[in-house]
């Protein structure tokens, strides 16, 4: 019997996750399919009962629903519930278990760069859900030093004294961080700053960055955003989104079928939609 998964979300006709995995279905010889489903905010509960009810194996969750859906799953992974926001669920004998695979993917693709990232300065900019997950993950997995800059610095500094794990950082606006960005060996963008609409805009200046620096921007789509461009005219090492993305859809990969796929196969297939190629 065919095996069912899914990703939920609204809006989900952007969404690559179903090329990407029914992709490694047929790679892997896998009988299951992957379908994007879409599901408003006020229907979710129904959604979940839903899914459940139809035996599907496992799914992604994505905006807005990734922190609304805890309250209706069976069980929620330690790092997770830490995190405050699930991103993939796994059917284990008829009880949905969530996960948060974003910084976990997110670190797979940074490691790919620098294999010792605890050792590093970094700084994070934005103080949003997908830098709790990626500062909480890099906190777990030992990272030392790592100061967060947002707008709102009172957001940044919740952010810190939420964290169970121990780490050395501060909360900064975007003018200090700017002042001091030489000090930094790695710099994390997290914002919505670089896709559309703001295409044009950038969330930071590069102009104090330290030549040989890593700049990574989690959006995959520009692949190139103005801060990567800036970043590359200051001799710094770039990275797109593209790797956590990958990464995060392996690791959920795995999750479900027990099987770790190949990410470079992953990573062509999106970047075949997006127009780029594999470096």
């Amino acid at each position: 019997m065919k095996k069912l998964y899914a990703v939920i979300g609204d809006p989900i006709a952007h969404s690559m996750s179903p090329l990407m995995h029914n992709d490694l279905f047929q790679y892997y010889n896998l009988d299951a399919h992957y379908q994007p489903l879409f599901v408003k905010k006020e229907n979710l509960k129904e959604a979940i009962v839903g899914l459940k009810a139809i035996g599907v194996s496992g799914f992604n969750v994505t905006i807005p629903h990734k922190t609304e859906i805890i309250p209706f799953l069976d069980e929620v992974d330690p790092l997770a519930e830490q995190i405050g926001a699930v991103n993939t669920v796994v059917n284990q004998n008829g009880r949905f278990v969530g996960f948060n695979t974003d910084g976990l993917g997110f670190i797979a693709g940074l490691t790919s760069l620098v294999p010792e990232i605890q050792a590093q300065n970094v700084l994070l900019i934005g103080a949003g859900g997908a830098a709790r997950a990626i500062f909480y993950t890099l906190a777990k997995n030992g990272i030392q030093t790592l100061d967060i800059c947002n707008r709102t610095v009172q957001k940044a500094t919740e952010l810190i004294l939420d964290c169970p794990y121990k780490l050395n950082s501060n909360a900064l606006s975007i003018k200090d961080a700017e002042n001091q960005l030489q000090q930094y060996d790695i710099i994390i963008q997290t914002t919505n700053i670089g896709m559309s609409p703001f295409l044009e805009q950038i969330p930071i200046s590069l102009e104090r960055l330290r030549s040989g620096s890593i700049v990574s921007d989690i959006i995959y789509n520009p692949l190139e955003t103005q801060l990567l461009k800036a970043a590359k005219e200051k001799d710094a090492v770039i990275q797109n989104g593209i790797d956590m993305f990958v990464n995060q859809g392996a690791i959920a990969f795995q999750y479900w079928t027990g099987i770790m796929p190949d990410v470079k196969r992953m990573k062509q297939n999106v970047l075949d939609q997006l127009g780029g190629k594999v470096c």
